[in-house]
């Protein structure tokens, strides 16, 4: 339930931030990466770097440390891989290249 509610958590930061078609999904039952997917779209590359730098903060403050370094952001994708729950931030062009929701249509989305 933890990882549930740090997914949750970082979809509303990604909202605050302005990020668009944010998606959060329930992997759990379908995957042994992670429990959780939040994947959402920046519309530059500042953008998505502050929405990325933001989640890191709050979730840094809250005592959720980021397993992975800045070494995964790029100008298409944005990585912050938080053990039980991954944030996918991409460009539109990216996220329509990757298609991780068609990838993972196995996985349950949450509300």
């Amino acid at each position: 339930m933890v990882y549930e509610r740090i997914a949750k958590d970082i979809a509303k930061i990604a909202e605050e931030k302005k990020a668009k078609d944010i998606v959060l999904l329930n992997l759990k039952e379908i995957s042994v990466i992670t429990d959780y997917f939040v994947i959402c779209t920046g519309e530059s590359f500042s953008h998505m770097r502050a929405i990325a730098q933001e989640i890191e903060k709050r979730l840094k403050e809250e005592g959720v440390s980021l397993l992975n370094s800045g070494d995964f952001m790029d100008s298409r994708w944005i990585l912050l891989d938080f053990g039980g729950v991954i944030a996918h931030i991409f460009s539109e062009e990216a996220r329509q290249f990757y298609q991780l929701e068609r990838l993972w249509a196995d996985a349950k989305r949450v509300d």
